[in-house]
Parts: structure tokens; sequence; C-alpha cells
């Protein structure tokens, strides 16, 4: 049996003793004067030694212990004879007997340097490798294996070759890095390879201390090029690293997490126990706060055995547990949330009044409801609030006026915005066992309000983001704003009922269309439409002019803005139903002035005509006005946009063709169909009007209406088609100052359309002194204040042959077309 000793066997050996006694011992290392190994002369025979698990390299000295009767024999033999053997590893290791086909067919012959007696009676013996050999054939088997043998070319090694060098540099640095990291390698070995200057001889040395497998050593000793052996060796040191280094990190984490551990124990019994000669742990001390603020809550008997459980939960749990923090906020969440707190209304319906005059101009409307919520609520004493809508365009005041109505009942303002919100969280809450969770917003802003029934604004409803994979949040403020439903709201959050019925709540909106039938329908719908003009002037007087002054620090006497000044920036600077654009231009107009102040230049302290013209620039819009009647073919119709109502005018055309029909100016569908049905009633009625068929036929008709670059839509502008239409085929002049909305049908009844109050203020402006409606459009002209319809003549018409009858004149424009 042949027994692979370590490098540390050799110390309990005893070198000393080998070295001191009469051997040719060639020593481990002997810097300069190493014996040249692969000059020695090699026999044609050699008898050769099978080694288990282990592979010698030439000029490397081991121990191995012999057990094998014949290898015993071998070793005897040979150290009485030349001392030279061949060494050869065995392809399986488990082989007891092995035959010579068991053999790798390339060893090395050695160098019996001592043999030694140990105290068990077995034999162990130094050997030494010289020269790789190859084992070309058997000559006897018994006692021992003898073989014919011949010795491999010698490594060439080539002078002065940097890139060699800096490869043997690489193999030491990386050998070093190893014995540091591997504790059961001792450091003589390092500094063994540090000393060694001979490049073979340091590749053999470090391939024989090699923690890798026996194939892998094996084929390092067949690698005849130096080079190639040594780039090979290279990549198996890297590999037996990064082994090393991965298995230094799980044993340096499995001991830090244990020291943790322990630190933490310890720690902690230290910590307790401070604490506990001050009077209690921190821990303590918040459930007492806890049990202290829930005194003075007004919750409900079941609002109050859940918090009284959740507290006992809380109490048995570790502090330094995760579920402990989700607890905790959990209960402070209840504890500052205003059960049944409420804030005391102000029913004082005159002072109320004023409030709401002095915030906002107009708006009576408004106002109204707000005074009769109050009343009602001042006889009853209790009463659910109302879910009021208001709608309308950007910048007529809808935000401001939910703060204006906090201010006048007393109440707390809470402003949510509802634009692009996506997610049905943020209504209801995530469920606290998930990590982050949080109440809805709605619990959120009655936690910040500090009372159960603020003025709460949902701010641009029709801007909410529904049916998505985050749910709908459009469906959860159902339950929000439904007066049936939401004394009772589920916040998934809490995990219990909270009143919402004694909130006013306020939605805001620039259009109804987008807003969920269901949720439109639990609100009170309240129109906020344009301002006139006179109008803007009295917020720019009362409100705009005031603001803009105090945030630049301005003083009345400094500027002077006024009425005319005022009417003109309105006209020819801005384009919008309210006043957002106007307070900008005046913020503009004041910054202008505040330079003059600092630099000390002088200024016309009251604003000119020319000043706002240097200031503001040349007039960027112009003041819609109705068209004069010379053209035959061009009427005047009224139009609803998301800014407000605008005149817009339809121009037909004829010329001859093949009764071609040609519609232009960023028409959309309906509004095509509203032309198509003017066109065809015309055609089918054609002589009542007295026009001739062949006028079809032989005309081609093009409609047209500006701006062709601004889309356009909605059948409102029916009969403005027809009598366009009437006009330019009877060639009958158009009266002046005349404007008309309506739907027409193919049964000539004129339809009703909306945004009627806006239209009207579009017509004021633009002079027109009388408007054609549908007679069911009548309702809405009760419900106008009678200073916006003030100058205005209404005609109301069931049939669109009426609307001709009171928009053409008999006489016919100058130069008429004949058909």
């Amino acid at each position: 049996m042949t027994i692979y000793m370590d490098f540390n066997e050799i110390r309990s050996i005893g070198l000393s003793d080998i070295v001191e006694g009469e051997t040719e011992f060639l020593p481990l290392m002997a810097g300069n004067e190493e014996v040249p190994l692969d000059d020695a002369d090699v026999p044609e025979q050699l008898p050769i030694l099978p080694l288990r698990n282990t592979v010698l390299f030439p000029g490397v000295m081991i121990p191995i212990t012999v057990g094998r009767e014949k290898s015993v024999k071998l070793i005897n033999d040979a150290y009485a004879d030349t001392k030279l053997i061949g060494v050869v590893s065995q392809i399986e290791g488990a082989i007891e007997e092995p035959t010579f086909d068991d053999l790798f067919k390339t060893g090395v012959m050695a160098q019996v340097v001592k043999v030694l007696k140990m105290p068990d009676d077995s034999t162990t013996v130094i050997i030494q490798g010289r020269n790789r050999i190859s084992l070309d054939a058997e000559v006897q088997s018994k006692p021992y294996f003898i073989a014919k043998v011949t010795p491999l070319l010698t490594d060439v090694v080539v002078d002065n070759d940097e890139e060699f060098k800096a490869l043997m540099d690489s193999i030491k640095d990386m050998s070093l890095k190893a014995i540091k990291l591997n504790p059961n390698i001792p450091s003589d070995a390092g500094f063994a390879i540090k000393n060694i200057e001979s490049p073979s001889f340091l590749v053999n040395f470090i391939s024989s201390n090699l923690n890798s497998g026996l194939e892998d050593k094996q084929n390092l000793l067949e690698i005849t090029d130096l080079n190639e052996r040594a780039q090979t060796l290279l990549g198996m040191l890297s590999k037996e690293i990064q082994m090393l280094e991965l298995k230094n990190q799980i044993q340096d984490k499995v001991k830090t997490d244990l020291d943790k551990q322990q630190r933490d124990y310890f720690l902690n019994q230290q910590l307790k126990t401070i604490q506990d000669e001050l009077g209690g742990s921190p821990h303590e001390q918040e459930i007492i706060e806890l049990k202290k603020k829930a005194k003075t809550k007004k919750w409900t008997k079941d609002v109050k055995e859940v918090f009284e459980k959740e507290l006992a939960k809380l109490s048995r749990m570790n502090p330094m547990a995760a579920e402990f923090s989700i607890h905790h906020n959990y209960l402070e969440t209840m504890v500052d949330l205003p059960w049944n707190e409420f804030s005391n209304d102000n029913f004082n319906l005159k002072k109320a009044g004023k409030i709401l005059d002095d915030d906002h101009y107009g708006l009576d409307k408004i106002k109204e409801r707000i005074i009769e919520y109050l009343a009602v609520l001042k006889l009853k004493g209790d009463m659910k609030s109302p879910i009021l809508c208001f709608v309308g365009p950007p910048g007529v005041g809808k935000t401001s006026l939910g703060k204006s109505i906090a201010r006048a009942l007393n109440r707390e303002y809470v402003r949510m915005a509802l634009g692009g919100l996506r997610d049905e969280a943020e209504i209801r809450g995530h469920r606290k066992t998930y990590i982050g969770a949080m109440p809805g917003r709605i619990i959120q802003s009655l936690k910040k309000a500090k009372k159960s029934n603020p003025v709460f604004v949902l701010d641009e409803i029709d801007k909410v983001v529904g049916g998505n994979v985050s749910g709908d949040p459009a469906s959860a403020l159902l339950e929000v704003l439904d007066p049936e439903q939401n004394s009772a709201f589920y916040d998934n959050y809490l995990e219990v009922e909270y009143d919402l019925s004694k909130i006013m709540f306020v939605a805001t909106a620039n259009s109804l269309a987008n807003i969920h039938p269901a949720l439109r329908d639990r609100m009170e719908i309240i129109d906020l439409s344009g301002y006139l003009i006179q109008e803007k002037i009295e917020i720019a007087k009362r409100h705009l002019i005031p603001k803009q002054f105090g945030e630049h620090g301005f003083k009345k006497s400094q500027l002077q803005i006024k009425k005319p000044i005022l009417e003109k920036l309105i006209e020819d600077y801005t384009a919008e139903s309210g006043v957002r654009t106007l307070d900008k231009h005046i913020a503009k107009i004041i910054r202008n002035r505040a330079k003059f102040i600092v630099m000390e230049e002088e200024f016309n302290k009251e604003l000119s005509i020319d000043d706002l013209r240097t200031i503001m620039g040349p007039p960027r819009f112009q003041k819609d006005k109705a068209i004069t009647n010379e053209h035959a073919g061009v009427v005047t119709g009224l139009a609803w946009t998301s800014v407000g109502g605008v005149i817009l005018f339809v121009e037909v055309s004829l010329s001859r063709g093949k009764g071609l029909f040609t519609m232009t100016g960023s028409l959309g569908d309906v509004m095509k169909e509203s032309a198509t049905v003017a066109y065809k009633y015309l055609r089918a009625h054609a002589e009542e009007l007295d026009i001739p068929q062949k006028a079809f036929e032989k005309w081609d008709v093009h409609i047209h209406i500006p701006e062709g670059a601004t889309p356009k839509d909605g059948p409102s502008a029916g009969i403005t088609f027809f009598t366009a239409l009437v006009s330019a085929f009877t060639q009958r002049k158009l009266k002046n100052k005349i404007a008309m909305t309506g739907e027409l049908t193919l049964r000539s009844k004129v339809l009703p359309v909306g945004g009627i109050k806006e239209k009207i203020l579009a017509a004021k402006r633009a002079s027109i002194k009388e408007i054609i409606l549908s007679s069911e459009n009548k309702k809405d002209i009760h419900e106008i204040s009678e200073k916006y319809i003030k100058g205005l003549t209404f005609h109301y018409v069931d049939d669109v042959m009426e609307v001709v009858d009171l928009a053409l004149l008999k006489s016919k424009v100058k130069n008429p077309i004949r058909f």
C-alpha cells in the first residue's frame, strides 16, 4: 500500500536527521546551486513504484508510507543499488493489486533519499523526483514491476522572455494568495515559494501541492512545454482561489450571524436592565400613551372593542418583531382620527353671505344654495350634508369657492386632487398587513383636518382614470358620495366603519361628459359659466389687483389701473371664460412697474393705453364681431367650448360644376352629419323656397367654417347650415346682428342644445342683438340672470322654415348669382 503524506508529516519524520545521515540527498532548495535534474542519465529499464491518490513531479521531495510487500522489496532493492526508481500514479486508487495496464504511462524517475522504519513497523521512504519518463513496455511484474522507459523531452526555458517572467510572477502571487486563504497550508510553504528561482521547479513544486484531483495533476505532468504547463497551472490556481474565497465567505457569514445574535441578545438584556432602573421601556410608555389618548376619543362601542383588542395584542408582542411597528402605526392612526369630533357651524346667515360676497363676485346661485343649506341645518339641527358638483371652464373660481364655503360655514377646509388618479387604494386604502400600508386619502385628510365635518373639495373629479389593473377609483367614490352609504364608509386599512355623512363634499369638473353616470347621479350639479367683461372688470378691481399688490409689495398709491384699461386688457389679451390669464397679465404689469420703482426711474402711476401696449405688446386677440350682410351664404352661429362660448361663421360657396357637396374646416362626424341633413332637407323642399332643382345639379356646394385648424363638432349648427344654404341658393341677405343655434332634423324640427349661457355671453361680446333658439331652450333663458340677457332679443322656433323667415331679408345681395 502506498500512502501520500502531506507537508506537515515531513516535519514529524525529522528532516534534520535525514540530511545529517549518509545519503545522496538533494536539498529541497539550494538557490543558484540547484542540481540540473534533467541532465541525469536515465536507465533503459526501471523498477516501477505505483502511487495512488498523488502525482510526483520532477524536483519535488515527498514522504510516502509503503505497505505492499512488492513495494517494500522494490524500495529496499533500489536503496541498496542505484537508488533510482520509476514512480507512476494508478489510474484507479481503489485497486489494491494493480496491473501494468492500471498505471498511467507518464511518470517520473525518482531517487530514494532515505528509508525509515517507523515505530508501528511501517516503512516510510523519502523520494525526490528527477526526470519525467514514459513507460514503453512491461519487462516483468514479479516480484515488482520493471518497465522499459524513455526520458521525455527536456523543458526549454527562454531567457529574457518578459511574458514568461510575468507569467511566473503571476503564479507566485496567486500561490501566496492561496496559502494565505487556506489555513491548512503551513506558512513555510510561502517562504519556500518566494525563494525558488528555477521556473521549472517553481511550476512543479506548486503543481505538487495544488489542491486538485489526481487527473488534473496527471494532465499537468504530461504537458511537455513549460510555458503551456504554467498557463494551465495559473488557471487551476485561479479556480482554487475562487473556491477558497467562497468557502471563507460562507464561514465568515455564519460566524457573523451568530455573533450578531449573541450581541443583540446581550445588548437587549442590558437595555432591559437599564430601562427597568429608569422606570419602564419606551415601548411600554408608547402603550400607556395610546391608552391615554383613547380615553378622550368619542368612538362607538364597536370601534372601542377593536382598539382594545389590537392594543392587547400589541402589549403581548416582542418590540423587535416586524409586526410590532405595523400594529403600532395602526393604533396611532385610530387615536389620531377625529371620531365624532365636529366644528361648530356659523348660523349667522347674513355674515355667511357677506363672507361669500367678499371672496367672489357674482355666482349668486351657488351662494343662495349654501345659505339655504345653513338655514335648514339651523332649523333641523342635524342633516346630511349636500354633495355639490361645480361644473365650468377653467379659471371661473370653482376650487377657490370651496375655501370660501369653508370660511362661511366656519369649517375646516380639505382639498383632494383627483386628476390622474388611477388606483382604487388611494380612496379605500391598503390592508394593513402589506408593507408600507396606509389609509386612503379620505381618511388621511380627515386626520389632518382633525374634524369630521370639513368642507371637502374633490378637485377635477372628471379627470379620474377608471377601469384599469389597479381597480376603478370612480366606482370607489360611489360609496363616498352617496348620502345613504357614506355614514358607514369602510376603509381597508382601518377595517372599521367611519361616518362621512357630516362632510360637505364639493366636487369640481370642467365637463360632465367624463364623469361616471352613477357618480353624476349622486351629485347636485351647479353650472359655473364664464363671466361678462363687466364682471371680469369688477373681479379684477375687487380681488385680482389687491391680491397682486399684496404679493408684490405694492401700495395702492403707486399704481392705478382704471376700468377702460382693464376692459382693453381683457378684450385684446385674454380669450377665456374665467380670469386666470387676466390675473397673470395683471401680475406682469405690476412687475414691470416694480422695476421702475426699484431703479428709481420715472413712470406714469396711472396706466395708459400706450403703457399697456408697451408692456403687453400688440393685441393678441380680436374681439368677435358679427359679419355684415353684404355676402350671401354667410351666417353667424353660436358654439360652446371648454373655455366658454364663441361665435362661428358658416360660409357656403357655390361654383358651376356637377352638384358636388364638399365640407372643410376640421369638422367632426356629428357636425358633418348636421350639414348633410341641412343640404338634403333643402333639396327636398327647394320648391317652397323658389329654388330650381337644376341649381343642385349644375352647381357645386362648398361649406367651410373658419378657423380651419381648430377642430369642431356637435349638432348645434344644424339650423345655421340650413340658413346659410338657403341664403346661398336664393342670394337673399341675412338680417344684421343676428345669430342662431339649434339642431335640425329631417322633419324640419328644431331641437334644443346645451351651453346656452356661454353662447349668450359670446353673442354679447360680439354685439349680437337677436338670437334664434329652439322653443325648448326657453326654460334655460329663464334660469339666466337678467343682466346677462339685457339688450338681447330671443326668437323661439319649432320649425326650420321659421328660422328662414326670421333670419333672411326679402332683398338680395349686390350682383347675385343667376341660376
